[in-house]
């Protein structure tokens, strides 16, 4: 290794680290959502997961629900990304919502949840949606719905939009 390169190294490893998370949205033809419920914490989630060290935010969508979910649909557009500070013992992170589309009845027919991190998985109504995800989870989605819709992508910080008309 050059000193070049060493000092690079040691200059990267003080700058601060961040928690990344990628999911997606699936749909089905009544327009349902679909949603996950963990066996390791409380609540429901969307399909996705934590991105690991030199993974691009779509691969992890890409990677954890097929991990998840046992499927391999294409995952679209970025449709929402959120800063959120620390709270409740969280280290402050950067979350994901990538477009999942439609899911055809037979592809969905086809989940397998992964059984040593899902207890159940199941198409939900926007309305219950927002009653089952976390406040902050549901937030974030209520922005990816929207941007679905109008065709933009939603910049949020600890769930305001920024950059945008209020």
């Amino acid at each position: 290794m050059t000193d070049d390169q060493q000092h690079r190294k040691a200059f990267f490893a003080t700058l601060p680290r961040k928690r990344m998370a990628a999911g997606a949205l699936f749909f089905d033809a009544a327009g349902r959502i679909y949603l996950v419920k963990p066996t390791y914490r409380a609540g429901w989630l969307i399909p996705g997961g934590a991105v690991e060290a030199n993974e691009a935010p779509s691969m992890t969508c890409r990677r954890e629900v097929s991990e998840e979910l046992s499927i391999a649909p294409p995952i679209g557009r970025l449709l929402c990304v959120e800063y959120l500070s620390e709270y409740d013992g969280y280290t402050e992170s950067v979350q994901f919502i990538f477009d999942g589309g439609v899911l055809p009845a037979e592809l969905a027919a086809q989940i397998q949840l992964q059984a040593s991190e899902l207890a159940e998985g199941r198409f939900v109504s926007v309305a219950e949606a927002s009653h089952l995800l976390n406040s902050r989870l549901a937030v974030r989605v209520a922005y990816a719905l929207d941007a679905r819709t109008t065709g933009c992508t939603h910049y949020l910080e600890d769930g305001q939009p920024v950059g945008e008309a209020q």
